[in-house]
């Protein structure tokens, strides 16, 4: 599936958010010599055309209310209602597809911190970028003035270079 078949999807992920600027970031973000790679879905079922190669790729939740999130390590964060951007690597068996479809699962064993965002999530869309490197995307997204870090050492345990994988966009 190339960027310019995706564009339908890109819309139902826009239609699901509150505000469908979030869709402009991650385009603006596709824009490069990469864009033929870009890939969106809505939900799991789209997420089964996903590659099964290796790369990153961006979660967009849309918390509806706010939430506190069991997760003692990183104190128990209280997450405020609005739109977050996780972004993760799949590098193991069934790549990006494998990751991205048990993001979009609703019965699943919370094994990752984002596993608690997800599942308290009134939408999903993800954004899949075969071959890129989650933390040149957290560099890339951090340029855009709406977007900042949300916890500390969320998703980025073990990352030296970035402080959390989970962004907060505020417009």
């Amino acid at each position: 599936m190339s960027k310019h078949t995706a564009y339908p999807e890109l819309k139902r992920v826009a239609s699901a958010m509150p505000d469908p600027q979030i869709i402009a970031i991650l385009d603006r973000l596709t824009s490069d010599d990469k864009a033929d790679r870009a890939m969106f879905c809505a939900d799991r079922t789209q997420a089964l055309d996903l590659p099964s190669i290796g790369g990153a790729y961006i979660v967009a939740i849309w918390l509806d209310q706010p939430q506190k999130l069991p997760i003692s390590r990183l104190g128990n964060p209280e997450m405020p209602a609005g739109v977050y951007l996780y972004v993760g690597s799949a590098c193991g068996p069934g790549g990006i597809r494998a990751r991205v479809t048990r993001h979009f699962r609703t019965k699943k064993i919370v094994h990752w911190h984002i596993d608690h965002m997800t599942k308290a999530a009134a939408a999903l869309g993800a954004c899949a970028l075969p071959g890129a490197k989650e933390c040149e995307i957290v560099s890339r997204l951090a340029l855009d003035g709406s977007i900042c870090p949300a916890v500390k050492g969320f998703g980025s345990s073990d990352c030296r270079n970035c402080s959390s994988h989970l962004l907060f966009w505020s417009p």
